[in-house]
């Protein structure tokens, strides 16, 4: 097909896809390209503007390794993430609301008992987290598959330290059989997104800032019900109406409960002040 213009190279790209095997693929792409060049035609898009937006990517690829992933951190941004894990999570009312994954979730956490520490040398103030695993009835979820992984207080998850090896505020537990789960980590700080890249710059030139409120994240899996992927903010947090990544739901935030040096839930002697958290999740049913 020659001599198209900008009036029909639309179509004329679609038609390349007629013989395409893949049904699905082909309904992406073509929305894909429908919504590229009805972009490109609204706002005039220049060339100098399109050379720059394909630096910009190539900039964010450069900059993704195995411990970071600047790709999920511009879908984040832009609200994409988001959107996706709503669309993908409707619930009934009962249960607990999913909000983002997040770029910083490792495989092959270390496993730890109900009560261990998980936060593993984590800088931050102690917390000691508890609360139950149950189905949409009210049935205690026992055995319920538990992971947990959070930003020391520094705003740094363990991955993105240099040197660091072992795993820290970060950990792998299973609810016991009444779907009660307690363990001990640091108290939830907010922290930026990394910014020192391609994405951090874009948010600079939108006049946004890279901030995150205070999360604790969980993920629950158990079988007979959906897995949950979600966050517990921490209330009173300044970020909590202008996430970085548009991850709150009011259903997730709680109250981290401050005390001064004592008896903490598990018996320990604290000599310093310390925080506890209770939360309650409330699994789907896999259909």
């Amino acid at each position: 097909m020659r001599n198209l213009d900008e009036n029909t190279i639309t179509e004329a790209v679609l038609a390349r896809h007629e013989h395409a095997t893949d049904e699905r693929l082909k309904t992406l792409i073509t929305s894909l390209v429908q919504h590229l060049h009805a972009f490109a035609r609204e706002v005039s898009l220049t060339e100098s503007e399109w050379q720059q937006g394909i630096r910009f990517l190539t900039e964010v690829g450069h900059i993704t390794d195995d411990k970071r992933q600047e790709f999920i951190l511009l879908s984040d941004t832009l609200g994409l993430s988001m959107l996706v894990t709503a669309m993908a999570n409707r619930k009934p009312a009962s249960c607990t609301e999913a909000t983002v994954f997040g770029p910083f979730f490792v495989e092959n956490a270390p496993v730890y008992q109900n009560g261990d520490d998980v936060g593993n040398g984590a800088t931050g103030e102690p917390c000691f987290v508890s609360g139950s695993i149950k189905g949409p009835d009210g049935e205690p979820v026992g055995g319920a598959r538990i992971e947990v992984w959070q930003a020391d207080s520094d705003g740094f998850y363990d991955v993105q330290l240099a040197g660091e090896d072992a795993h820290r505020a970060r950990g792998v537990l299973h609810s016991l059989a009444d779907g009660r789960y307690h363990f001990r980590s640091i108290v939830a700080e907010p922290y930026p997104i990394p910014h020192d890249g391609p994405v951090g710059m874009m948010l600079k030139a939108l006049g946004r800032h890279p901030w995150r409120p205070a999360h604790l994240h969980f993920m629950i899996a158990a079988p007979g019900y959906e897995r949950l992927v979600t966050h517990v903010f921490r209330e009173g947090d300044r970020y909590l109406d202008s996430d970085a990544v548009f991850g709150v739901r009011s259903s997730l935030v709680a109250q981290w409960r401050r005390h001064a040096e004592g008896v903490a839930p598990d018996g320990t002697r604290m000599d310093i002040p310390f925080s506890t958290l209770e939360f309650d999740f409330v699994l789907s049913r896999s259909t």
